[in-house]
């Protein structure tokens, strides 16, 4: 670094400097014979002196510039973090207002689900989101406290120690000089002297003395990194300021961040402590140095480079320091949440309570923002709300009774409702129920179920071994068999989705048992309804036992029954008791029943098998469900299941039962050995009479008007969706675009809409009626006698749309029966309201079939 002239009328060497420049003109002569010498070495030495100085000026400015531009990019990363924050909670509350609106109109459907899928994204974008903005907010404030209190003054320090090393250097090569110009002769010897002991002042702490003092300058003031209380507002579901959401949309970010910072937290430490290692050897070899320095010369420059080194090392260590600070920080905010989460599953975002923040609190969440994802509310008949007399709270159950419907299963008798028994399943069979005589599970109201189990005799926690369930007094009572695996306990429900649990566990002190999959590791959980929905994991010991909070068990039915039997809270936290297990439906199958014996089939949620039950040796058919789709998407396939198994029509494909134990989920259903219909008329063209295709049409017609009147709207009723049994009797099948309403709106594009097929009201303005589903019969009639044509054969889907929408209707195949080529032309009206409904349909079919 260059100093000012008035710096240099003070320094020791520059005195040195000058008495041996103002001696040079008598020197000259005496040291001619020396020139060459000084010349070849001692300026060689002089330049590089001067050139490493100005090296360490660029070094210097170098590291200042580095470290002092990491603040304002700090600053700018976390204005665009709360930027992308503001967008993100925008997206949400717009989110979270069309699907509350959606809501508060009392039409659940695909456009509800979609909203609500959407809900749920901008909700896990705006958490994730939230989760940077914190610790970018740390990671900010760390660095800036340590900018101002350790790095520029340790880079200061670091200079002081070089510039101080630098002065040592020039020292030995003036020596080196004086050693080379020293004479005995007269005067030579006497400005010989003079110049040595000008030379001998030469002190470089002395030089330095006031080099910090001199060259520092205030430093920055303070910048304060907090979180902006003005996002959140009055509060954006369970997010809090300044604190971690935890929850089951970041809990595993989190987790992988938490490896992330331990992993980079032991390399910092190990290069810490290797550093600090490396100094220690270097500062032993300096002191060994010293002790021998006069014996040896060069050890001299040795030493030079050790206390350079060294010096690095330090400065080094600072910033590592400070690195290992920040990082273990961060690695304690993450941790206290997940700590303090334990063993029970993280909450839902929007279950208000129990949710655990960054600061390792409860609290409570009292945004209105999530109201509609609340518990229930138990009082509500028939299903229909006044939404504009109900306080906050019976809002949010109305709306989360929305939700579930058309999950609900009747309770039986004694419960308000007024759901049909023919088009609603039975409820889950408890354990606290009375069976009826036969061994059949009785469908019981709540009402009918005991009041919660008292400990076991001698000391509670003790274990019965006998048959899965004892009766005392005429109630059912658990009991451990230990010959009978998990699987085969009726409250073990396997791989159930998490959004079926919900639906299962109604009354307070509901429970089931599950597995579930996380990080391809496998777990077991326990779900509990006790206020909210609340899920624990069940933690695994070192010895092999199975324990929540208390006494660890063998077995995991032994840790249950104890749970059921002690009336003791699950976890401390949560307060949960077990009351009333909820056993399997009869409809629930074994995996290891159903034995796959061929692929026949590919659908859009998995592969469609030919299988064979176990026992009976009956053979069916058999749709999977891929192990790697989200839990929304196996929500939508056991959809299809829930419709299928409520209906009873020769002309309906048999629904047998669903396998959800283990993986893969699946839909069992009859085996119809014909195939498809597309294929079968394709495959027997010329060979089917007109009275055998008006046949198939009167079966497909017989079975959509049972479903008309059971409020289904099938939305993808085609040849290639309906099978040929025995006798060539035609079954409709494929219910994955099935709803259960008069009238189903969606609002998510033509993604996945069959558009030949489908009628012009549902793909111009997404309404879908059963009258949709009798321009598709039309379609399908015209696709049998044309013996598996394809429709507006040519023409693009987006060409026929516009045809059709223009007056265009197909024309009738050769020998189609005028009477069925006008029926077909009827299910074409463009006004929905002009078309037939099934019933007629189904008379005018029987009407040509009887003529024919």
């Amino acid at each position: 670094m260059d100093m000012p002239d008035n710096v240099l009328e003070d320094s020791l060497l520059h005195k040195a400097w000058r008495v041996m420049v103002d001696n040079l003109e008598e020197w000259s002569n005496l040291m001619r014979q020396n020139a060459d010498t000084l010349v070849l070495e001692v300026m060689e030495k002089l330049a590089a002196l001067v050139t490493e100085k100005r090296a360490s000026r660029k070094v210097y400015y170098e590291e200042h510039h580095r470290i002092t531009n990491e603040v304002p990019r700090l600053q700018e990363a976390v204005a665009k973090a709360k930027a992308n924050y503001e967008q993100a909670l925008d997206q949400y509350k717009n989110a979270k207002t069309k699907y509350e609106d959606h809501y508060l109109k009392g039409k659940p459907g695909r456009k509800l689900e979609e909203l609500k899928e959407r809900y749920q994204k901008s909700c896990r974008k705006l958490h994730q989101l939230h989760n940077d903005y914190v610790l970018l907010l740390c990671e900010a404030s760390d660095y800036e406290r340590d900018y101002r209190t350790v790095l520029l003054p340790g880079l200061l320090e670091y200079q002081q120690t070089v510039q101080e090393d630098m002065v040592t250097k020039w020292s030995n090569i003036l020596k080196e000089v004086c050693e080379l110009t020293d004479s005995s002769r007269g005067r030579y010897c006497q400005l010989q002297q003079q110049v040595a002991a000008a030379v001998d002042t030469i002190s470089p702490a002395a030089e330095y003395h006031s080099f910090i003092d001199t060259n520092r300058s205030m430093p920055p003031d303070s910048i304060t990194f907090e979180f902006c209380r003005e996002l959140l507002g009055d509060g954006v579901g369970s997010l809090q300021a300044g604190q971690l959401a935890v929850d089951s949309l970041t809990v595993e970010a989190l987790k992988q961040r938490l490896a992330s910072l331990e992993h980079r937290l032991r390399v910092v430490s190990t290069e810490h402590r290797e550093k600090q290692d490396l100094l220690n050897q270097h500062e032993a070899e300096v002191a060994n140095i010293k002790k021998n320095a006069s014996q040896d010369f060069n050890l001299t420059s040795r030493l030079s480079v050790l206390k350079r080194a060294s010096d690095v090392l330090r400065r080094e260590l600072n910033e590592l320091q400070c690195q290992e600070s920040w990082l273990q920080h961060q690695q304690q905010l993450i941790q206290e949440p997940l700590t303090t989460l334990g063993c029970e599953e993280a909450p839902q975002p929007w279950e208000a309570n129990n949710q655990i923040n960054g600061d390792a609190k409860l609290t409570r969440c009292n945004s209105k923002s999530l109201l509609s994802l609340k518990s229930v509310n138990k009082g509500q008949q028939s299903g229909h709300i006044r939404l504009d007399s109900l306080s906050l709270r019976s809002r949010s159950s109305a709306l989360k009774d929305i939700l579930k419907k058309p999950f609900h299963r009747t309770r039986g008798p004694g419960h308000n409702g007024s759901e049909s028994p023919a088009s609603t399943p039975p409820t889950p069979t408890r354990a606290g129920t009375e069976e009826p005589p036969g061994g059949d599970v009785a469908h019981t109201s709540a009402p009918d179920r005991p009041d919660t189990a008292s400990p076991a005799a001698g000391g509670g926690g003790g274990v019965t071994t006998t048959t899965s369930a004892a009766k005392t007094n005429g109630v059912a009572q658990l009991t451990y068999d230990p010959e009978r695996q998990l699987e085969d306990e009726p409250w073990f429900h396997g791989v159930l989705p998490r959004e079926e649990v919900v639906r299962l566990l109604r009354e307070e002190g509901d429970y089931l048992v599950r597995e579930s999959t996380r990080n391809d590791e496998r777990q077991v959980v326990l779900s509990v309804s006790w206020g909210s929905h609340k899920h624990f994991i069940v933690q695994t010991t070192t010895e092999g036992l199975y324990r929540f909070e208390g006494p660890a068990f063998p077995t995991i039915q032994e840790l249950i029954l104890y749970q059921n039997s002690c009336a003791l809270p699950v976890t401390n936290k949560s307060g949960a008791i077990l009351r009333a297990p909820i056993f399997r439906e009869h409809w629930e199958l074994n995996n290891d029943d159903v034995q796959l014996v061929e692929k026949i089939g590919r659908g859009n949620f998995g592969d469609v098998y030919k299988a064979r039950l176990a026992g009976s040796g009956l053979d069916v058919a058999v749709k999977t469900c891929r192990v790697t789709l989200p839990d929304e998407q196996k929500k939508k396939f056991l959809q299809e299941g829930r419709i299928l198994k409520q209906y009873d029509h020769p002309n309906i494909v048999k629904f047998i039962g669903i396998c959800v134990q283990k993986q893969p989920i699946m839909i069992v259903m009859e085996l119809v050995p014909g195939g498809s219909l597309l294929s079968y008329v394709r495959g027997n063209k010329g060979k089917l009479t007109d009275k055998q295709k008006t046949s198939m049409c009167r079966d497909t017609a017989a079975g959509m008007a049972y479903l008309e009147s059971k409020n289904c709207i099938h939305r993808d009723l085609a040849a290639r969706n309906c099978l040929v049994g025995e006798r060539n009797i035609v079954k409709i099948s494929d219910f994955g675009m099935s709803r259960e309403e008069e009238e189903y709106i969606v609002s998510d594009g033509m993604k996945q809409i069959p558009i030949k097929w489908t009628a012009p009201e549902a793909l111009n303005f997404g309404k879908y009626t059963s009258l949709c589903d009798v321009w598709s019969y039309g379609v399908l009639c015209w696709e049998i006698f044309s013996c598996g044509e394809v429709p507006y054969q040519g023409y693009t889907n987006t060409k026929a749309r516009e045809m059709i929408d223009s007056g265009y209707r197909m024309t009738a195949a050769s020998n189609t029966p005028k009477t069925m080529h006008q029926l077909m032309l009827d299910c074409w009206q463009y006004e929905p309201e002009a078309r037939p409904h099934f019933d007629a349909i189904l008379t005018k079919v029987d009407n040509v079939y009887n003529s024919l």
